[in-house]
């Protein structure tokens, strides 16, 4: 028993370091434009992310199945959603990989989540960002560049986001 726990303690620590080191699998930078990209932002209803342009975006990547994404949405609920859902300068999306309304929703529901979750199902918003690895987190400032990027789930770099978050908004606000 002891050996089994020792391993997965190995193999979950293996994976929050892989997922922190350079990413091979970005196509996109810190510095670079966000790409271009229509998304349902609720059923029947479509946006372009350049609509947003003038706001801090903070896109999310996820899976339902995908078990750090479930450690960071609760945090993401609470830390970041809670505490800037009514700033007239923040939009946030978190996007279900290879998802659907279907699965979406009754996830949603279940989990108690009131951010936007939407769907992805080609991987089209998915394949903008990276190849491959979920969670990822990519902040876009106010004018339209990818000021933050991540990949996987650690405490850590989570704080990272949500120091540059308050800073931007408190710049935005101060201005």
């Amino acid at each position: 028993m002891k050996k089994i726990f020792l391993s997965l303690l190995v193999i979950a620590y293996s994976v929050t370091v892989f997922a922190q080191t350079e990413d091979k699998d970005t196509y996109t930078k810190i510095g670079d434009p966000v790409p271009s990209f229509s998304f349902e932002l609720e059923k029947g209803k479509t946006v372009n992310i350049s609509d947003y342009k003038g706001k801090l975006i903070l896109i999310n990547l996820f899976a339902t199945w995908c078990p750090p994404c479930n450690v960071e949405l609760p945090e993401v609920q609470t830390r970041i959603w809670d505490k800037y859902k009514d700033n007239k300068n923040f939009a946030f999306f978190v996007f279900g990989r290879e998802e659907g309304w279907d699965k979406l929703i009754p996830y949603k529901a279940k989990k108690g989540f009131t951010f936007p979750i939407l769907p992805d199902v080609d991987r089209g918003v998915f394949s903008k960002f990276a190849k491959q690895s979920i969670p990822r987190n990519i902040l876009i400032d106010q004018d339209g560049k990818i000021i933050y990027q991540s990949m996987g789930y650690e405490e850590k770099e989570f704080k990272v986001m949500l120091k540059l978050i308050e800073k931007q908004l408190s710049t935005k606000t101060s201005k």
